[in-house]
């Protein structure tokens, strides 16, 4: 039985192909399908159309060809047997095919992705941990209330010390992810999608202490060279877990202890409320970090004497430096003093000195959780950079 497509005037330079593709959409080679119509360039147009998708025509009838079958002989599903399945292993061939589409042999593969192992980069926190960065977005013209009465001068140069400390440890924070986004096979879409969004929170923190450092003045802080020094072995870190373990696990984590102390000793609402915005931003950040590094422990034992190595080759490369400016050491302790008292001052140096402890045992808490035993976690959290980040 042949089977007819009614076109009426619809011509084929106004779509009619896809009427005709529809009805030999299927079909074995040799299927008939007749196509009827009154567009005056119906025939020229039906022959031209058939040669180009390989199909013959006899007068007002085609007849299916297989160059489409061939076109298709090969094709593989961007992923697993299973719908939106990851696989353990993305073949460059793939190039940026969504996953589970159907991709056609002969296309470019991609260059310059060597993160193609689901081992190297996952972990099954990503989707949900992506959702959730989606949904805690905040607009820093809204979310912060900017209007607030200058501080006394000696705390506000405090808070511009700090604020100026944060901006640089965060510019860091933005440039190890975003060095690995292009690295990373697209296979493995929410860890690139985690990744982008943890890029666009670093640039908004560094948007907001900057702001906060310059809302009463024209001027930030120092900079010290021990703490350049301790965030540029960051940025130095070539391989994508290890970078991870040194800023989310080791670094963010302990900023999570320095951005609740800050939100907790803050001497204005502003300063309050950046601090907590930040700290929601990098508890996602560390979250994610612990988790590949769990994924990829467990997938690789042998991975944590290669975590333990790169902490020490950082406490090495890094001995000789100074760590943490005393500029922003000092300004800590104004800010946790609360006043200018000698009993205040004491206050305050003794809760940035709880402040590292408890840092230190946060550090210990996520070794343990990567497998590290309790006294060899002690000594590597023991090993990290005296600049916190």
């Amino acid at each position: 039985m042949v089977t007819v497509v009614e076109l009426d005037d619809l011509g084929f330079d106004r779509g009619a192909h896809l009427l005709v593709d529809r009805a030999l959409r299927g079909q074995p080679p040799g299927t008939v399908v007749e196509v009827r119509g009154s567009d005056r360039h119906l025939a020229v147009h039906l022959r031209s159309w058939a040669r180009r998708r390989g199909h013959g025509v006899a007068g007002a009838r085609v007849i299916a060809g297989g160059a489409e079958a061939r076109r298709w002989h090969g094709a593989e599903r961007a992923g697993g047997a299973r719908p939106g399945e990851v696989v353990e292993r993305a073949p460059a061939s793939w190039g940026v095919a969504a996953r589970g589409a159907l991709v056609e042999a002969g296309g470019p593969p991609l260059a310059g992705i060597d993160l193609d192992a689901k081992a190297e980069v996952w972990t099954d926190l990503a989707p949900k941990l992506y959702a959730q960065a989606l949904a805690s977005q905040w607009d820093p013209a809204v979310a912060v209330d900017w209007d607030e009465p200058h501080l006394h001068d000696d705390v506000e140069a405090a808070v511009v010390q700090v604020m100026t400390y944060l901006v640089e440890n965060e510019q860091t924070a933005l440039v190890v992810p975003a060095r690995f986004l292009g690295r990373i096979h697209p296979h493995y879409r929410e860890v690139v999608q985690f990744l982008a969004v943890q890029v666009a929170d670093e640039a908004r923190h560094v948007e907001v202490f900057t702001r906060r450092a310059l809302l009463h003045g024209e001027a930030l802080g120092v900079s010290g060279a021990g703490g350049r020094a301790s965030l540029q072995t960051l940025m130095a870190e070539a391989e994508l877990s290890l970078a991870s373990f040194l800023l989310s696990v080791l670094g963010e984590g302990t900023f999570l202890n320095l951005l609740s102390f800050l939100e907790h000793h803050a001497p204005d609402p502003v300063t309050r409320q950046v601090s907590r915005l930040a700290l929601a931003d990098e508890a996602r950040h560390v979250a994610f970090g612990q988790a590949h590094l769990e994924h990829r422990v467990a997938c690789d034992p042998s991975l944590r004497s290669r975590l333990r190595a790169a902490t020490e080759r950082r406490h090495a490369a890094l001995a000789r430096t100074a760590g943490l400016a005393p500029e922003v050491f000092d300004a800590l302790v104004v800010l946790a003093a609360g006043g200018w008292s000698t009993e205040a001052v004491g206050r305050g140096w003794d809760r940035v000195m709880a402040l590292q402890a408890e840092m230190d045992e946060g550090r210990q808490r996520r070794l343990v959780r990567l497998g590290f035993p309790p006294a060899e976690a002690a000594a590597l959290s023991g090993l990290h950079t005296r600049n916190f980040m």
